[in-house]
């Protein structure tokens, strides 16, 4: 049986968004260092401590809100560097309650926010 060459096919430049980006469904982009963010409902928002304890959400006190990271851009230039993104698609974290832009998308009430507005990854 005569073996055959396979050729290797070059794929054209991609003029997609890098990698690091990620997509909602083809729908929004962040740009920079922004981050879309699914905010976590009333019922989300009940969460359990170490001891199994469920812990709601009075309302009594200000808090700051909690979210899914849906997409993240790039990042951000800084003296010609790019500083990439820390969080990633995924993280549950925690961020500054006048912090964001609210947007729609697909029906979806979202939040577009500065990743240096975000307090913290929660794990």
């Amino acid at each position: 049986m005569k073996k055959t060459k396979q050729k290797k096919v070059s794929k054209p430049a991609s003029k997609t968004a890098p990698k690091t980006v990620k997509t909602v469904e083809n729908k929004i982009m962040p740009l920079g260092s922004r981050v879309l963010i699914k905010p976590f409902t009333k019922e989300e928002l009940m969460s359990k401590n170490s001891f199994g304890i469920i812990l709601p959400d009075t309302g009594s006190k200000e808090k700051s809100e909690q979210g899914i990271v849906l997409a993240v851009g790039p990042g951000e230039y800084q003296d010609g560097d790019l500083v990439k993104m820390t969080v990633k698609v995924g993280d549950r974290v925690a961020f500054s309650k006048y912090g964001y832009d609210e947007i729609n998308v697909g029906g979806e009430d979202l939040f577009l926010i500065k990743e240096e507005s975000i307090l913290a990854v929660l794990k």
